[in-house]
């Protein structure tokens, strides 16, 4: 028990740390450096106003937000890959971001939706539909779901909505003009305001995650066994499940589809940490958080003196380690 309280105080610390300094990197680094000075009289309004002090305050907003989106697709990735034991199960493998994308876009298009907050009822709406047919399609035939039959149904899926997705967008101008940074995936049109509108839902969903933790560790020894341990699979999966959906259909209506941190993260923790799920998802958390936000500041250092969209960023990175982890775990259950 010592050993595992020091494990989770020192996992804490670091997590901590390591949030911290991102969000100074994403504070101070962008298109425009900013001092030290500028940062405090930013945070603090300090007497003198400049022009640093004002990004200063901007970037804020982007960084809150990009940290709490991070963790929201760090949580929902690691509760798909232990609810499915598919190694590779991600919001974007799956096709959970591609269906929120879609009904948001056919919202604004046929129905004229404008607000964040039916951006984000659309969002949940098609990440719970698209999550519910890439299950059933993979639980197919022989087997069940298997990790294959998931990621092949998420591939299909999400091309297939893709190509509905384009279908939408294409003859309709004003549309795709005001959207198409949107569906590549971005941090920076978050306000209070928005995140304020979120907040609840990924709270919820980070709740929901946290609290079958326990019962997700006795679904990794196999349904016999959790059965027999007290475990109601078929409700633990639901609620996880709909924690994952929640988690990042709320954030891709708000930041567009960012692909692969729910796939980086939990394997990245996981590797330093083992599989205890009590210590993984929130250590998910973290990491999503850290590699979004990095990702981000990355994006705007490199796009210089624009901006590299973050969706862009991610998918560089994260296509190379999809294919090393399908190499590596061929891929087998969890």
């Amino acid at each position: 028990m010592k050993t595992r309280a020091r494990k989770i105080a020192a996992t804490a610390l670091v997590s901590a740390a390591g949030i911290a300094v991102c969000a100074v990197l994403s504070i101070a680094l962008g298109a425009r450096r900013v001092s030290a000075a500028d940062i405090v009289n930013g945070l603090f309004g300090g007497a003198e106003q400049t022009l640093s002090s004002a990004v200063v305050r901007e970037r804020v907003v982007r960084t809150v937000f990009g940290l709490t989106a991070g963790a929201a697709l760090g949580v929902s990735g690691a509760l798909m890959q232990a609810i499915t034991r598919n190694p590779i199960a991600d919001p974007s493998v799956l096709g959970v971001n591609t269906g929120a994308s879609l009904f948001v876009v056919v919202g604004i298009a046929f129905f004229g939706i404008s607000s964040a907050g039916e951006y984000i009822g659309l969002a949940l709406l098609g990440a719970a539909l698209t999550a519910g047919f890439v299950y059933g399609i993979g639980s197919m035939g022989r087997g069940g779901a298997t990790p294959i039959k998931l990621a092949l149904a998420g591939a299909a899926t999400s091309a297939a909505l893709s190509s509905v997705l384009s279908a939408v967008m294409l003859p309709r101008g004003q549309v795709m003009d005001a959207f198409r940074f949107w569906q590549v995936g971005s941090v920076g049109g978050a306000t209070w305001g928005t995140i304020r509108l979120v907040a609840p839902f990924l709270a919820v969903g980070a709740l929901a995650g946290i609290l079958s933790a326990p019962a997700l560790n006795a679904l990794a020894l196999g349904d016999d066994v959790a059965v027999g341990l007290g475990v109601n699979t078929g409700l633990l999966r639901i609620v996880s499940a709909a924690a994952g959906v929640m988690l990042c259909g709320a954030v891709t209506a708000l930041a567009g589809p960012i692909g692969f941190v729910g796939l980086m993260a939990p394997h990245l923790a996981r590797l330093i940490l083992g599989p205890d799920q009590r210590i993984l998802i929130p250590a998910s958390a973290a990491v999503g958080a850290c590699t979004l936000t990095v990702s981000d500041v990355a994006g705007r250092m490199l796009g210089r003196p624009g901006e590299l969209e973050v969706g862009v960023v991610t998918a560089f990175i994260g296509a190379p380690i999809l294919i090393v982890i399908a190499m590596r775990s061929k891929v087998r259950s969890l």
